[in-house]
């Protein structure tokens, strides 16, 4: 089988051949199909992500695939079972081998490309708003970086719950993209985001995946009782969060890290991609997949994210 490993965090991965995994009593042997890339991709191939496996390793944190063999331990899944998988690492893999609680059954009616690209972006995005800042129907909500993976997410699921959605992106095209997603109010990135949501009413809810001075004039554009989520780095600057400013507005900054509840609360994440499986099913959600491209071409896949040249997300086709 081929997989896509990493051996050096100062080199680029490369496709490797190599053996396929046995299934354990407590297992399940995926054969992947498709594998969203993520932003963490790149750090933890950089070895600065926080859960980065040891070396070599395969990343692709989130894949879909059909089900060839279950270990004797498992109930409530079979071989050739559609599944959507959050495994953390491996989805870059033609076959690997995962856990039952990392599993998400696949509905009729999406495709495996679809599977694969709707588990982080949006279920970080639906816990985030829904679940932690409890975003209310009518209420102002600034999303940063609104075209990229998990930015578009926010503005789509933003919608269905009912807020005034402000998009914040770096150009006209990334703007356009979030419009159709449902953006009420845009904003470039070459223009003064504090002054424009100040003189939009302020926002209620600030999602923020850039950081740096984004973040900085997002949080001072916030509304007093306003809820702000740090949803990422992207910008490469972590902001410093100001409590004192925090207590005059009486602000709540959330820390949130979707992959961090597979560890602590399964549960729940399998809980909210089944809600997001059955809402791309229904159609209420359209996963927007800028790239698909085939293994081979990962480190290209990969770069597009780097350089942020893609919208909403890129997507490896593990088979041809």
């Amino acid at each position: 089988m081929l997989t896509f490993s990493i051996v050096s965090h100062e080199q680029p991965g490369s496709v490797k051949e190599i053996d396929r995994p046995g299934c354990g009593d407590d297992q399940l042997i995926v054969e992947v199909k498709s594998c969203g890339l993520n932003f963490a991709d790149l750090l933890m191939m950089k070895g600065t992500y926080q859960d980065t496996p040891a070396l070599p390793f395969t990343p692709g944190l989130e894949c879909a695939g059909k089900v060839v063999d279950v270990g004797r331990n498992i109930s409530g899944i079979k071989i050739a079972d559609r599944v959507a998988v959050f495994g953390g690492r491996d989805g870059l893999s033609q076959y690997a081998a995962f856990k039952p609680e990392q599993v998400t059954l696949i509905p009729d009616g999406v495709t495996y490309a679809q599977a694969a690209a709707v588990q982080i972006a949006y279920g970080t995005s639906l816990m985030a708003l829904d679940t932690l800042a409890r975003l209310q129907p009518g209420e102002t909500l600034l999303v940063t970086g609104a075209a990229g993976g998990v930015g578009l997410t926010a503005v789509e699921i933003g919608k269905l719950l009912g807020a005034r959605v402000i998009a914040h992106a770096r150009s006209a095209d990334k703007l356009a993209v979030a419009e159709a997603a449902g953006a009420d109010v845009l904003i470039d990135a070459s223009e003064d985001l504090r002054a424009r949501v100040k003189a939009l009413g302020g926002a209620d809810v600030v999602y923020d995946a850039i950081g740096g001075d984004v973040w900085e004039a997002a949080f001072r554009a916030t509304n007093p009782g306003g809820r702000l989520l740090p949803i990422g780095f992207a910008g490469g600057t972590v902001p410093q969060i100001p409590a004192n400013h925090m207590l005059v507005k009486n602000l709540t900054v959330i820390g949130f890290y979707f992959g961090g509840y597979m560890k602590f609360a399964p549960e729940q994440v399998q809980a909210v991609l089944r809600k997001l499986l059955g809402w791309c099913a229904e159609g209420k959600i359209k996963p927007h997949i800028s790239h698909q491209l085939p293994l081979a071409q990962t480190n290209e896949a990969l770069e597009l994210l780097r350089d942020r040249k893609s919208t909403g997300k890129v997507v490896i086709d593990l088979w041809d």
